[in-house]
Formats: C-alpha cells, structure tokens, sequence
C-alpha cells in the first residue's frame, strides 16, 4: 500500500498539464496531493509523467542522520570526535531498564533541536574499551561532547524539561 502511494505521488500528472487539457481534472488535482486520470493518453500527453512539484520538494543536500550506533573505536572517532556538531554520546547497555527509558526521550530532545546536536549511542557490552576510556561506571551516562572535548555528563535518568535543558546548554542557548 505505502509503495503504491509512493508511487502514486512521483508519477502524478502536474497541475499545470490537467489545466491545459481538463478543466474538471484540474479541480480534482488541485484538491488532493495526488491524481491519476483515466482519459486516452493521445488526447493529453503520457499517462504517467513525473510530478515537478515532487521533484522540486526534495533536498539536494545528503540527508545526515542526527543518532547513529557507534560501530567501533575508528567510527567512534571519525563521528564524534571530529563532528563539527556537538554529540550527545548515550552509553547504554540492552539489559538495561532505566536506558530504554532514558533512549526515546533524548531522542526526542534531540529532535526538537532540528539537526543542531547530534546522537551518538554506545552499548557498553559492545565496547567496553570506550567506556573505560570515558569513565562510565553506571548506565544510562550521557556525554556531551564538543570539538573532541568533553563538556558536561549525567547519570541515570532525566525528565524531558531536563533533557531539553541539558540538550539546550550543549549547543550553547
């Protein structure tokens, strides 16, 4: 069902072609954010033509991902280390009860800051090694880190008026 709409909405037949062939189509079209027409192609172009609206909607940039699974000591370094953006680094562990709770509210807090910070996720058992290196002697500990430095940390868990205010000071407002 999803694909047949995803399919629907990049090969619709534009606005501007229904108004020059159907004026009724045109209504129709205008109204709904996607249309299909069951008129003869001969009298109205191709059948399927891409939507240009679509096509212009869509970013040119890469999309970046704002939480990402640390995969190991080098991805560690290359995405947090050297991120031009603040990383929020969640040292969790799956057996944890406190970090499931702890993982869908940072994200959230996160998400409200529109690609400003980024999340970085370590399970523990995972790699040991960088919670070690980082001090981490209890899940959940988040760090906040900034150019390479640390910058501030908690332990356990917060509400989502602290994490927003943590989130907030990180990024520096």
């Amino acid at each position: 069902m999803a694909q047949r709409l995803l399919l629907r909405r990049v090969w619709t037949v534009t606005t501007k072609e229904l108004c020059q062939n159907s004026a009724p189509l045109a209504a129709a079209a205008t109204s709904s954010s996607f249309s299909t027409s069951l008129q003869p192609s001969s009298s109205r172009g191709p059948f399927l033509t891409p939507s240009r609206t679509l096509l212009r909607s869509l970013p040119l940039t890469s999309h970046r991902l704002v939480s990402f699974n640390v995969q190991d000591h080098d991805d560690f370094t290359e995405r947090v280390i050297n991120s031009e953006l603040p990383v929020l680094v969640d040292f969790h562990a799956q057996w944890c009860g406190p970090c499931k709770i702890l993982g869908p509210r940072l994200e959230k807090a996160i998400a409200k800051q529109k690609g400003r910070v980024a999340m970085a996720k370590v399970d523990i058992d995972d790699h040991t090694d960088l919670a070690i290196e980082y001090g981490v002697s209890a899940v959940p500990t988040v760090i906040a880190i900034r150019g390479g430095d640390v910058v501030d940390q908690f332990v356990g868990i917060k509400d989502d008026d602290q994490l927003d205010s943590f989130v907030s000071k990180v990024i520096g407002h």
